[in-house]
């Protein structure tokens, strides 16, 4: 659902552009209590996987696809002030060097897929989680599902007061939430499975699972239980985690330089309601659109797996460096 550029007017841009900025920066502190050398390595393969999923475009419907947005995910992964540091950077990465979603959009784009996905899937995580103690796989479907369907509407209604085109909301808005409800739905698969397995493999790794473990119950003879106090598991060393990390940054490779391959090639749900709808002619080209990386190297004739494994690097290059930037001044002011 990457907004391209002629989409919104000037104000609404600038607008979007201020609120990113500042979601941005509130996150930057709020991310201080979230990362440590456990989890600022994790969040740099957490946008680079995002970015992988996302080239990975599924068919729903005739002559429609859709593909992970990743906010919700990143947020149960890393926390939802670290999860809208890692969509900003994986929008700004393919804003720039792959020509997905336009510059002057880049506000919006995070604004929606950012912020939006983020407070909305980790809202309901929160709710599910606290209704049903310990179904964290279950609440991350749910959390996903939801995001997607929110961000769509907040398009609309964005695209309403300040698109560059005139559109009658209650259809367009009607379009595009039954389009990425069904999105939404894949969404929901890739990220309950993607945390399922983090959880089977390091649940100390999993920032929404902490604290949610079910208690330990002493049974008596008659049948009654006492709920006992269990103390949470040890994090493991840094060194640890190097195993895991690579494993990590392995599946992730494959899926950019491998799978994206088999990716559809239908238009995803914004560009299939924007043409049904009669306003697709009001996106504009891309300044960088003629970069041998836009479009994923289709422009340029560079194979698409390269080119994901390019995007991959630099996204976790460019994530990491920003959250062990966080995590040292918190340790500098501690």
């Amino acid at each position: 659902m990457h907004v391209p550029d002629g989409f919104f007017n000037a104000a609404t841009s600038i607008s979007a552009g201020v609120v990113a900025a500042a979601g941005v920066a509130v996150c930057l502190r709020g991310a201080r209590r979230e990362l440590d050398d456990r989890t600022a390595p994790m969040a740099g393969l957490v946008a680079a996987f995002v970015f992988a999923v996302q080239m990975l475009n599924f068919p729903v419907a005739a002559g429609t696809s859709g593909h992970l947005l990743g906010g919700a995910l990143a947020a149960i992964l890393v926390g939802p002030y670290t999860g809208v540091l890692c969509m900003a950077v994986v929008l700004l990465v393919q804003g720039v060097f792959f020509a997905d979603g336009g510059l002057t959009a880049l506000g919006v784009n995070i604004t929606l897929m950012g912020l939006v996905t983020v407070l909305a899937g980790w809202g309901v995580f929160r709710l599910v989680t606290g209704l049903v103690r310990g179904q964290v796989v279950v609440a991350a479907f749910l959390a996903a599902l939801v995001s997607v369907p929110v961000s769509a509407l907040a398009f609309t209604l964005l695209f309403w007061i300040g698109g560059t085109a005139p559109i009658d909301v209650g259809t367009v808005a009607a379009a595009m939430g039954g389009v990425h409800l069904l999105i939404g739905i894949g969404e929901g698969l890739i990220t309950a499975a993607t945390v399922g397995a983090v959880l089977a493999v390091r649940p100390d790794l999993v920032y929404g699972a902490a604290g949610l473990a079910k208690p330990l119950v002493l049974r008596g003879a008659d049948g009654s239980g006492t709920p006992v106090g269990e103390p949470e598991p040890a994090p493991a060393a840094p060194g640890a985690l190097r195993p895991f990390l690579l494993g990590g940054v392995g599946v992730t490779l494959v899926l950019a330089g491998l799978v994206s391959f088999f990716a559809s090639s239908s238009p995803d749900g914004l560009e299939a309601v924007a043409e049904d709808k009669g306003f697709i002619d009001r996106a504009a080209d891309h300044l960088f659109g003629s970069w041998a990386l836009a479009d994923y190297g289709e422009v340029g004739g560079i194979p698409v797996g390269v080119a994901g494994v390019i995007g991959v690097g630099l996204v976790l290059v460019l994530t990491g460096a920003v959250a062990y930037a966080a995590r040292s001044r918190n340790q500098i002011k501690v």
